[in-house]
């Protein structure tokens, strides 16, 4: 297989996976090395195809549709009602963003789209001792959501406002 087979192959398996995949699945079905794999990512990324790598693996996220921002502030310990409340309410959490005094703004993608996703994030977190983003900013971050209608968005803030996670104007 060459090259341009094989990432046109890493390409395909990715449009059919709704949820990331990992490099190393990937190479175990291509039967090279993860290290290969994350060569090829890199390239597809350079020749500008849109693969995002996601704490689960790559992904290629769907066309955007309609993209909201919410800002929320909350404690670690909420991130997970947090990420329920978004998912639940059909939207995918796309990333988070904090804006740091010194680096600026920092993102991080997520791709979460149901409960399953987030109890693996949060499983994530706790098994590697991570913190999140949100602490550089004492709670406050923001997350893209990739929404189904404005209903949902507004479903969303309201539930975010009911438990005091939603920071407004």
């Amino acid at each position: 297989m060459t090259t341009k087979e094989r990432q046109k192959a890493i390409l395909s398996y990715l449009r059919d996976e709704s949820t990331p995949v990992s490099a190393t699945t990937l190479a175990k079905l291509l039967g090279v090395s993860r290290q290969i794999i994350v060569g090829d990512v890199a390239l597809l990324r350079a020749a500008g195809t849109h693969v995002v790598a996601t704490s689960r693996g790559y992904v290629i996220p769907p066309e955007e549709g309609s993209v909201r921002q919410v800002v929320c502030q909350h404690t670690p310990g909420q991130t997970q009602e947090e990420l329920y409340v978004m998912v639940d309410g059909g939207c995918t959490v796309l990333d988070v963003t904090v804006e740091h005094p010194v680096y600026g703004e920092i993102t991080a993608p997520l791709q979460l789209s149901s409960r399953r996703d987030v109890d693996e994030f949060v499983r994530k977190m706790l098994d590697n001792a991570a913190q999140p983003l949100s602490l550089l900013t004492d709670g406050i971050h923001a997350h893209r959501l990739s929404v189904p209608d404005e209903d949902a968005f507004q479903r969303v803030c309201a539930a975010l406002r009911q438990k005091g996670m939603l920071l407004e104007d």
